[in-house]
């Protein structure tokens, strides 16, 4: 809250009590400008204490502390400063008397009950005062907490779909979208069947890029899905040899390993040879050992050009 703002509230709260406080007493005897300069003089000395009950507050961490902590305080301190206040303003009064700017009535009520029962007013007050503002404090640091919570929330999302962009191969991606387009003019059945493949294939690669490791089996459908999708741009350019050994599938790889052999022997061996080739792939497993294999027609070219990646 803004110094001004809390000024104002402050103001509005003490000059509240004390108007509330002068309309008590003119019911019960006259109100002289004494008592009017006691209660004026009362309410200014509620607002720093007030303040600095809060500042105390701030400074010390108390909605840091545990609950019982914080209760024991906001329990003792309200008192301390009371007295601290009533202390002050008897001063106040000893000095004005003393002076001769001051004047109470005969009757008005004297003795250590009656300051004792002022102290107990005062107390009520700060207490009422403090525990409103620990629960506004509380409720602001709730409302933080779920704005930056939701900050959270948006940057992993963002942070997912960075990691899908890095992941997923736009040149990929491109050409299955362009395929699937003229597809489902001349196949809606097997264009259907894309889409799902495609669908799977993102969905593997953002669901599962924060695991460390998943099982193989997992690994091969979708890579599958993605042959399945390479196929239908490369057309007869690309033929497939599967070489699966059963007992290998229960082994678990980090995400997207094969995936990334399979792009690659792709990219490198059959994108770039104008007839096309197989790609051999196999999975194989020696005792406690799996042995993933993509083999392409390619040749390695020192100096190769890198691609893009779009278009």
């Amino acid at each position: 809250m803004m110094v001004r703002q809390r000024a104002a509230l402050q103001a509005v709260v003490w000059g509240g009590y004390v108007a509330i406080s002068l309309a008590m007493l003119a019911s019960f005897q006259p109100v002289t400008a004494t008592f009017v300069f006691v209660m004026l003089a009362l309410g200014a000395l509620l607002w720093g204490a007030s303040e600095g009950l809060r500042a105390l507050a701030l400074r010390q961490a108390w909605l840091d502390a545990s609950t019982r902590a914080l209760l024991l305080r906001v329990a003792l301190w309200p008192p301390l400063a009371a007295l601290a206040v009533q202390a002050v303003l008897y001063g106040i009064n000893v000095a004005g008397l003393a002076l001769g700017l001051l004047s109470f009535p005969r009757s008005t009520p004297q003795g250590w009950g009656v300051l004792l029962g002022y102290t107990m007013n005062t107390s009520i007050m700060l207490w009422l005062w403090l525990a409103v503002w620990v629960g506004l404090q509380t409720l602001q640091r709730w409302r933080l907490g779920e704005i930056a919570k939701w900050q959270a929330e948006a940057a992993a999302r963002a942070l997912e779909l960075q990691v899908l962009r890095a992941q997923v191969n736009p040149h990929f991606l491109f050409n299955a979208l362009n395929n699937l387009r003229a597809l489902i003019n001349e196949d809606p059945v097997r264009a259907r069947e894309m889409v799902s493949r495609l669908s799977n294939t993102l969905r593997h690669t953002l669901t599962h890029s924060a695991r460390e490791r998943v099982p193989l089996a997992d690994e091969l459908a979708v890579v599958r899905d993605y042959i399945a999708l390479e196929q239908l741009h490369h057309e007869d350019r690309l033929r497939v040899d599967w070489q699966v050994d059963p007992a290998a599938l229960a082994a678990s790889v980090p995400p997207m390993l094969l995936q990334l052999l399979v792009e690659n022997a792709i990219k490198h061996g059959i994108a770039r040879t104008p007839g096309g080739g197989e790609v051999g792939i196999t999975l194989r497993r020696e005792g406690g050992r799996v042995t993933l294999t993509a083999t392409n027609p390619g040749h390695w070219a020192p100096g190769s050009p890198d691609s893009t990646g779009l278009g």
